[in-house]
């Protein structure tokens, strides 16, 4: 239940979002601020959803050495992997936006 609640709220947000995207008539309304703000939000949307995904990655990793601690090895070895793959998906977004934002001056 939490899990399709999740997916229908983010569907609305995104709807929502695009919804403002697509209603611009071409023309520079409100110049180089509004561009800043939202690639400032998508920076941080980028970086709460890298931190969720360590997070849950961190948690997963604990459990599993918990349950089975000569695995541990292993275990690490993976999350440190998953952990790098992550943060590489973050400093992607972050790289686009500072493409978008020099492009935009």
């Amino acid at each position: 239940m939490r899990k399709s609640m999740l997916t229908a709220l983010y569907t609305l947000l995104i709807l929502s979002v695009a919804t403002v995207a697509f209603a611009a008539d071409g023309a520079i309304a409100g110049g180089f601020g509004s561009a800043a703000a939202a690639i400032a939000l998508g920076i941080g949307v980028a970086a709460a959803g890298g931190a969720c995904g360590q997070g849950a990655a961190v948690r997963g990793a604990c459990e599993g050495t918990a349950r089975n601690p000569d695995a541990s090895g292993k275990i690490s070895q993976s999350l440190i992997l998953g952990l790098a793959f992550i943060e590489s998906l973050v400093i992607y977004a972050l790289l686009v936006a500072l493409i978008l934002l020099f492009v935009k001056m």
